[in-house]
């Protein structure tokens, strides 16, 4: 059975991975770089600031940290070195059958991906702190892009991603908890709800940085991804 599903992650991986179009292998390039989100993670940290106490930003951002460290640890300190699973481009098996991008080809393990665990445990995370119908969609497609574009670059299987994914939703789930265990003793008054603000006591008109700043990352993967494809 095991065999089985291994066979099925590889023929699903071939189906998914890499195109015959530079421009379409600038995005994902430009997608998978950490630093092209970083006006995301800024936007983000100015609507936590913006709407707590100096104790409650300091709160989120020693969960945030742990949140990170449990995401990226369990992935990369564990698994990776437990499993011992080789990334399909590493997998000299699937040479001739994969496409990979300018030689990109990341560490030699590659289950369980720590890209998928810490985007999708920051995502979930802040989903949950902010509970805004406008922002969540928006987390949740920089996650999905970002775990995507591993595979289109061919340096992790469709199954390394998704387990992955849920051990992010996990941790983002739990650490958020833990958040509000911890902030509820701090500061037990209940939050604002109103059209003015989210559930959880956020000024709507604080997300709209983080709103505007979308556009802006996928004008810049765009114009990545034109000088990529036109670059000898």
């Amino acid at each position: 059975m095991i065999e089985q599903i291994i066979q099925w992650d590889k023929e699903l991986l071939v189906a998914l991975n890499g195109s015959t179009s530079l421009f379409l292998d600038g995005i994902m390039m430009t997608i998978t770089e950490t630093s092209t989100w970083i006006p995301l993670f800024v936007c983000l940290l100015y609507a936590v600031i913006r709407n707590n106490t100096w104790r409650n930003n300091l709160l989120i951002i020693v969960m945030v940290t742990l949140l990170v460290t449990l995401c990226d640890q369990f992935a990369s300190g564990f698994c990776k070195p437990y499993f011992h699973r080789l990334r399909p481009s590493q997998e000299p098996d699937l040479a001739e059958v994969i496409d990979l991008v300018n030689g990109y080809r990341c560490g030699l393990y590659g289950f369980i991906s720590s890209h998928a665990s810490n985007t999708f445990g920051v995502s979930v995370f802040f989903m949950l702190l902010f509970q805004s119908k406008k922002v969540s969609p928006l987390l949740l497609l920089y996650a999905c892009l970002s775990s995507y574009s591993r595979i289109y670059l061919g340096v992790h299987y469709p199954l390394d991603i998704l387990a992955g994914t849920l051990w992010g939703v996990f941790c983002g789930v739990i650490v958020y908890r833990l958040y509000r265990w911890i902030s509820m003793r701090l500061d037990p008054s209940t939050p604002i709800y109103t059209s003015t603000y989210t559930a959880t006591g956020y000024r709507r008109t604080d997300f709209i940085p983080l709103l505007c700043v979308f556009p802006v990352i996928f004008i810049y993967i765009i114009i990545r991804a034109t000088i990529f494809a036109f670059t000898p």
